[in-house]
């Protein structure tokens, strides 16, 4: 008796949602639930931002939030279908199948309470603060290593104009790392499987986010003036160095990779 009301406790208003997971763990247990979830959130996610780009070349008060080097016209439909495209072939191809692979050397662990907000909150900011770092290094080192330039990361600067759905258009190589680094990072603080859940569904958000191309008023980096945001990843696109993390602002800043507001408000322009 006394342990169900301490698990009662320690769960609070989330072993509602745990207990829904808990029914379907055989689902949560495939090795390519992982991979699928992540293609289908990002198209879920970017799908808002395909409407923008219809809708701003009609609505002036729309057209006027994109913001680009050419001049804020917005990204037309061949360009999206030619990236989803890409995208979609890279996963087929490779990613599913490594993502699997990946997935049966986890042993998963569904333990019966779930996590306080509080614990969530912690395992999520520590993630994303943890990510950012190893994010930043890697970015780094892809734009400072000619080799790893060439064979990693140059595919994903094809896209000088940033959109929602470039996030994930990058090689195989990269896409295979940035999701060794999410799963690493989730390891690393040890968290319990509904933050990860969390964490990787903010991470694709925070991503669409920043590949956006649009300045949103209601955009996290501007209720949040240490987050980065599209303006921010835009002048890493069009400058083609600087601003290398994915989150935030403050290693960019230590390092002196920071590109200034005055550069993002020119991109802007």
């Amino acid at each position: 008796m006394n342990s169900t009301c301490e698990l009662s406790r320690a769960a609070g208003l989330l072993q509602p949602m745990w207990d829904s997971f808990l029914l379907h763990r055989h689902i949560l247990r495939s090795p390519f639930l992982s991979a699928i979830l992540a293609f289908c959130v990002h198209l879920l996610f970017s799908a808002p931002f395909l409407f923008l780009d219809a809708l701003a070349r009609h609505v002036s008060a729309v057209h006027r939030y994109r913001i680009s080097s050419s001049g804020s016209e917005p990204v037309c439909l061949r360009r999206w279908l030619d990236c989803f495209g890409r995208i979609l072939l890279r996963y087929i191809g490779i990613v599913l199948p490594a993502s699997a692979v990946l997935q049966r050397l986890r042993t998963p662990y569904f333990p019966p309470a779930a996590p306080s907000c509080a614990q969530m909150l912690l395992e999520v900011g520590l993630c994303l603060l943890i990510f950012d770092t190893l994010f930043f290094i890697w970015h780094v080192l892809m734009h400072r290593v000619p080799w790893l330039y060439v064979w990693v990361h140059r595919d994903h600067h094809l896209n000088r104009d940033t959109f929602a759905l470039a996030a994930q258009d990058a090689s195989i190589s990269e896409l295979l790392s940035l999701k060794a680094l999410a799963v690493v990072t989730a390891a690393a603080v040890g968290c319990h499987p509904l933050s990860e859940i969390v964490f990787y569904l903010l991470n694709i958000w925070l991503a669409v986010e920043d590949h956006c191309g649009y300045d949103l008023p209601w955009a996290l980096h501007r209720l949040l003036p240490g987050f980065g945001g599209a303006p921010f990843h835009l002048a890493h696109h069009q400058r083609n160095r600087g601003n290398y993390a994915p989150y935030f602002k403050h290693w960019d800043k230590l390092c002196g990779t920071f590109l200034t507001e005055e550069v993002e408000d020119q991109v802007g322009r």
